[in-house]
């Protein structure tokens, strides 16, 4: 029995052999390594598809990385600022909006700006005359919304907003915006919030554009007719601060306030000083002061808004109608009521004719 085992192995052994030649040679030639040049040869294999496959790898990622390289130098490419004074490189900017490209409009420098004034000063229609110009964007008076001025933090967000071109209203334009801005009444968180405000626009580059009424009794009889509008809405059931017809405007023109003449020198010493004081609490800002009475005698002065706001001079225009165009003595009922209460104080200059229509 174990003879049989001990021939099993080489009988397998020659048909091996038998296969490929004699058994003896076959046995001593077998070398159990493989030959020097077979292994260069293995090795040199192993190395070039070592080196195929990492160059492949290197290559796809290489082109996403580059690309992406590329769009990060375009996108951050800086803008030639060369010509921008150093005194107003603080107030030059080059937004990029997040929900759309400026495109050739990339390196147009970008202006902030701020209507300051309050209810029945003629904002409305100053600013419908500085959105007819092509590079201008006023977005009207964004924080009249109570929730977007809950907060100083509610507050910036918004003015962060509309500063990167990411406001949408009706004033957005398709030429290149070169001065984006809103009014802002005096009422609507400003003054509770003056020293923040004036530290962003100090640090965002913000200026300020002061406009207000010198006559503040035209301001209140305004105030007052607009008041009343806004409950009897006596066209066609609407109510409209503004029109753009002079049929519009003869029938709210129409009402005559009458005045409380026991309180009127304490309400309108309240207006002058609140709005000497923010005039007083933004002081530190890049600002310009304006007039109504002064725009409605010399249209020129708008050019100088559009010198402080650095943009080219162009003819603007406004369908806006004034409404109140009679002088006071015809709008207000106790006229001779009134006049007796401001003669011979320090608002009785309120009574004379300060401008012409």
């Amino acid at each position: 029995m174990g003879g049989s085992k001990g021939e099993d192995k080489p009988a397998d052994c020659d048909e091996w052999s038998y296969q490929f030649g004699n058994k003896d040679t076959l046995i001593l030639k077998a070398p159990k390594k493989s030959p020097l040049a077979l292994r260069m040869v293995v090795f040199s294999m192993t190395m070039i598809c070592g080196v195929f496959i990492c160059s492949m790898c290197m290559w796809q990622l290489g082109s996403d990385s580059w690309s992406r390289i590329v769009k990060i130098q375009v996108a951050e490419q800086p803008c030639n600022k060369s010509s921008v004074p150093p005194s107003e490189v603080q107030f030059v900017h080059y937004p990029q909006p997040l929900n759309y490209s400026r495109k050739e409009c990339m390196c147009t420098p970008v202006r902030f700006f701020a209507i300051i004034s309050s209810q029945r000063s003629g904002s409305g229609w100053f600013e419908t005359l500085l959105n007819s110009h092509v590079n201008v964007s006023s977005n009207g008076e964004i924080f009249s919304n109570k929730e977007r001025r809950n907060n100083i933090s509610s507050i910036t967000k918004t003015m962060d907003k509309v500063y990167n071109l990411d406001w949408n209203s009706s004033a957005s334009k398709d030429e290149c915006t070169a001065a984006v801005g809103f009014k802002w009444m005096l009422n609507q968180g400003l003054m509770a919030n003056y020293a923040q405000i004036a530290d962003y626009f100090n640090q965002r580059g913000v200026s300020a554009i002061f406009l207000f009424r010198r006559n503040l009794l035209r301001q209140m009889v305004s105030q007052l007719a607009n008041n009343h509008d806004r409950y009897l809405k006596q066209l066609n059931g609407k109510h409209k601060a503004h029109v753009h017809t002079k049929d519009e405007a003869n029938i709210l023109a129409e009402y005559k306030p009458r005045l409380n003449t026991t309180t009127l020198i304490g309400t309108l010493k309240k207006a002058n000083e609140y709005t000497r004081d923010a005039l007083e609490n933004l002081k530190s800002t890049r600002h310009i002061t304006m007039y109504y009475e002064d725009l409605i005698q010399n249209r020129t002065k708008l050019v100088n808004v559009l010198d402080f706001l650095k943009v080219p001079t162009r003819k603007l225009v406004s369908r806006h109608v004034k409404i109140h165009t009679k002088p006071l003595s015809d709008q207000i009922e106790n006229w001779d009521e009134v006049y007796n209460a401001l003669n011979g104080t320090q608002f009785e200059s309120f009574l004379d004719a300060d401008y012409r229509i």
